[in-house]
């Protein structure tokens, strides 16, 4: 028998693999899957460091979804390799893993304080900016690596409107398809990390330094 992830009803499975199809499309491609308890956490890189002293923030989406309770794993899969099973289920596993640096660095699971709000309107038209400033500034015909340099550049800088995080929490946001109709996203921050919340899912980043999380703080509103 092939490994699978087994989900209690059909429309779980379903989300799983949709999320894992956006995660295919955004950032590097590799999808964390930790099973425990009941809970399947997803979690996928929308940006994160490439070199040893690259300053580049890490973006991470996170999705929770119900799995069965018996499953336990930690592993790491290409996304575009999560397909769906011969039941509506079950989503089929790939028999070999991947490797992600980022995968190795995990966010805290408490310590986490109120850090103010931000609209999922505004997430949504940051990010839309983001894409079009991306494509703008790609030449025809780039290579890997200046297709990367771009990215890094524009997804990776404090963004004003966000009250100082990066611009790809909002690429994040947008592109995993967490933003749907009016929302507020609750921010939280735990030393270098900052979560933001919104009911479909989570983007948490760690930047390598506290700009982002003390500019949130102080100009968010309280959560």
């Amino acid at each position: 028998m092939s490994p699978r992830l087994l989900f209690p009803h059909a429309p779980a499975a379903a989300d799983a693999l949709t999320f894992a199809q956006r995660a295919a499309r955004v950032g590097d491609g590799a999808l964390r899957l930790r099973a425990d308890g009941g809970t399947l956490a997803m979690t996928a890189s929308v940006l994160a460091p490439e070199q040893l002293l690259d300053e580049t923030p890490t973006v991470l989406a996170m999705r929770f979804l119900p799995v069965d309770p018996e499953l336990v794993c930690d592993l790491v899969v290409q996304a575009a390799d999560l397909v769906p099973g011969d039941e509506d289920t079950w989503l089929r596993l790939p028999e070999t893993g991947v490797t992600a640096a980022w995968a190795g660095i995990a966010p805290p699971r408490a310590g986490w304080e109120a850090a103010g709000e931000v609209d999922a309107a505004t997430l949504a038209s940051r990010a839309q900016w983001g894409i079009a400033a991306v494509a703008e500034a790609v030449p025809t015909d780039a290579g890997a690596e200046i297709v990367s340099a771009v990215r890094s550049r524009v997804w990776g800088a404090p963004d004003e409107a966000l009250g100082g995080l990066p611009l790809g929490v909002a690429f994040a946001a947008f592109g995993l398809g967490f933003i749907g109709g009016e929302e507020r996203a609750a921010v939280r921050g735990s030393g270098p990390w900052t979560r933001v919340s919104l009911s479909r899912g989570h983007v948490i980043t760690r930047t390598t330094s506290r700009v982002g999380l003390t500019a949130v703080r102080t100009t968010g509103r309280t959560a």
